[in-house]
């Protein structure tokens, strides 16, 4: 099964399709999930310090004995720790995971770097040392919106190459001023929560969109398709890279295989973009700066 690759703004590219370490599996042992996760044919995985399960997936890996350069790592900044730098949490991270090198390191989320000294910027570039460090060979950030991605961008020497950030139908025209601006220095959006739209809403108005191009899938390849298997290829049509979870190998067979599936018509894609505009549900609190300050929404 091809997990295409998608081009950063450093020369370096990420697998379309991750399979991440969060939600279900914050704080818990993800080992099994993971080794089943790499039997079905996932290369492409992201975690973070703040789930606190590195080590069951360094593990994972160690024990699958993948070639590393046939893998695709992910992990992200936490909240700061008196005493530690970036460059030590990292060390750290790398220690857990068994590697030398992560492929991708992320700031979770700008929430906790606004009273740090210096804010944004000073993290940025602990993010940037430990890239020229080779500890990562890409950074990026996660949550960001507009005000926060320009704090970094006025003065980075390495711009960021990700922004991981919820992403489904449902929020779609809510982050177009994200993916405005992010278009505009070549970074790629990442997602998480996309199939909330299934999982979280009963009956809102996706529901018979996504059942009917399902529907036409599978009349036209001869092999069935789901409403889930149409959001993912929707999020392929935006060019996003997608990190989703499952503790069932099953699942995660039939997620790879979504990559093979043909293309979405533009009119179908147009018809998911029309219903999720008509509800606006977002499922993950997200930091925003505003007029100078900052909160949470949904809180």
């Amino acid at each position: 099964m091809a997990n295409t690759r998608i081009k950063l703004n450093d020369n370096t590219s990420i697998p379309l399709l991750g399979f991440g370490t969060g939600t279900a599996h914050i704080r818990k042992d993800a080992q099994d999930s993971v080794a089943a996760a790499i039997n079905a044919g996932f290369t492409h995985f992201d975690c973070a310090q703040y789930y606190q399960n590195e080590d069951s997936l360094g593990a994972a890996i160690a024990a699958s004995g993948k070639p590393r350069e046939q893998l695709f790592i992910t992990t992200k900044l936490g909240r700061p720790v008196e005493g530690k730098t970036v460059r030590d949490t990292l060390v750290e991270s790398l220690a857990k995971l068994r590697l030398d090198y992560v492929d991708l390191f992320l700031i979770h989320t700008p929430r906790h770097y606004y009273k740090h000294p210096g804010g944004l910027k000073a993290v940025w570039k602990d993010m940037e040392t430990v890239t020229k460090e080779r500890l990562t060979r890409s950074i990026g950030v996660s949550n960001f919106r507009p005000p926060e991605l320009r704090e970094i961008l006025d003065d980075a020497e390495i711009l960021p190459s990700v922004n991981q950030i919820e992403f489904h139908p449902y929020i779609y025209k809510d982050v177009l001023p994200t993916l405005e601006l992010q278009k505009k220095y070549g970074i790629v959006t990442a997602s998480y929560g996309g199939l909330s739209p299934i999982f979280r809403v009963r009956d809102g108005p996706l529901e018979p969109v996504l059942a009917s191009i399902a529907k036409r899938l599978s009349d036209t390849t001869g092999r069935p398709f789901n409403e889930a298997q149409v959001l993912f290829l929707w999020q392929r049509e935006k060019g996003v890279v997608i990190v989703t979870t499952t503790k069932q190998e099953s699942r995660s067979t039939e997620y790879l295989d979504t990559l093979n599936a043909p293309t979405l018509t533009e009119i179908e894609i147009a018809l998911i973009d029309e219903a999720g505009a008509k509800e606006h549900h977002r499922f993950f609190p997200m930091v925003i700066l505003q007029e100078g300050e900052v909160y949470i929404a949904g809180e």
